[in-house]
């Protein structure tokens, strides 16, 4: 009982969200007051904060990366991502002091949207490539669960065109949720062309399974693009001036050596970027819309506890022997992500110079121009 507590606490649920999953999960009845006080017991408080000061810092720190991108909303989750329990009000009381610029930047746009609705979890994903990086190297990909707004995946290669990594990233998906969604939408363009293929096999045997993979415009595939401009704003935007600066510097010319070479240093980094991205969304809280069909709270929450919102999960089984027959024609990222030949000299050129890989897009900047200098020489 206690590990349970323990993680449906950390969750984020309420406490009436509580006593409901216990109840219907787990057939387990429990007043309100006798949950609090086993939570108190496992030292579970919601109001048991951090130190101011250890936020302040925390927060500083988080400003000279792309923590600068943060409005108070994301800061706070990003706190709790890294074991700070925080106020949201503190952190906008401290982010107008030490970010003033930043938060009058970030205030001083609003856009009305369109109003979303799905049935369920896994009723609908969304695919989508981002391409702001592709100039100089990196392709990203994402996909969203469309009633919860869960982030699927969200990986960064070499290459958004071909349509195998692609479907690997849809089979890794089926894999890992333990099925497929009832609809795909998606682009036009040949690059999901095996996504289509594998989610029509998958829905083969049920009534309108050759409609369940849907095409259109990107203005139309409402739920990622809207997600891509919060990955801009709030995590991608440094990375995007960093390029910038290679390039207005001189250090850049978008020729075959570059992008390999930005791939080398950076591919790792920007994913470990995205995981982070993923982890915040996933878990902070979506505020009411003012349409009422459409849910708020936490993405994860909705997606594993869709009882609370009054629906269930959408997922179709895969069989494994569909999968695995899939899986054939599908291509799996690998661990090497650029050019094999230049992969080899950069690592001799770092085991020479003593060199370790980076862990900041500042380090790796660095790298980059280095490795950059010293392949240039031996042209």
């Amino acid at each position: 009982m206690e590990p349970l507590l323990t993680d449906l606490f950390h969750k984020g649920l309420k406490y009436w969200q509580i006593q409901y999953i216990l109840k219907i999960d787990f057939n387990f009845s429990i007043s309100l007051r006798h949950l609090k006080r086993l939570l108190k017991d496992l030292g579970l408080q919601r109001r048991n904060f951090s130190d101011i000061d250890t936020v302040i810092t925390f927060i500083q720190n988080e400003l000279n990366e792309s923590g600068q991108l943060h409005g108070y909303r994301m800061m706070s989750q990003r706190c709790r991502e890294n074991g700070l329990s925080v106020r949201l009000n503190d952190v906008r009381v401290i982010l107008r002091n030490l970010d003033p610029e930043g938060v009058f930047l970030r205030t001083s746009r609003c856009l009305r949207r369109r109003a979303y609705f799905a049935s369920g979890p896994n009723f609908i994903w969304h695919i989508d490539g981002y391409d702001k990086l592709k100039p100089f190297g990196i392709c990203i990909s994402g996909c969203i669960c469309g009633f919860s707004r869960k982030m699927i995946w969200l990986n960064a290669y070499n290459t958004n065109n071909n349509p195998r990594i692609i479907g690997g990233y849809y089979l890794e998906a089926v894999k890992q949720y333990g099925g497929c969604p009832r609809f795909v939408r998606a682009d036009y363009g040949t690059e999901n062309g095996h996504v289509k293929n594998f989610q029509t096999f998958f829905m083969r045997h049920l009534q309108g399974g050759e409609r369940s993979y849907m095409d259109g415009t990107s203005s139309a595939n409402q739920r990622i693009e809207r997600w891509w401009s919060y990955l801009r704003r709030q995590h991608l935007h440094i990375w995007i001036e960093a390029f910038r600066e290679l390039l207005d510097n001189g250090n850049f010319s978008g020729n075959f050596i570059d992008k390999n070479l930005i791939q080398f240093c950076f591919t790792a980094i920007i994913q470990n970027e995205l995981d982070l991205s993923i982890r915040m969304w996933n878990n902070h809280n979506i505020r009411c819309s003012s349409n009422p069909r459409v849910p708020h709270g936490r993405p994860n929450n909705m997606y594993n506890f869709p009882t609370l919102w009054n629906t269930d999960n959408k997922i179709t089984e895969v069989t494994d022997d569909d999968w695995r027959a899939c899986s054939t024609e599908a291509e799996f990222r690998s661990l090497i992500p650029c050019d094999v030949d230049l992969y080899e000299v950069c690592l001799e050129i770092m085991k020479e110079h003593r060199m370790t890989p980076a862990s900041t897009f500042r380090e790796a900047t660095d790298l980059y121009i280095f490795l950059r200098g010293e392949i240039m020489s031996l042209l």
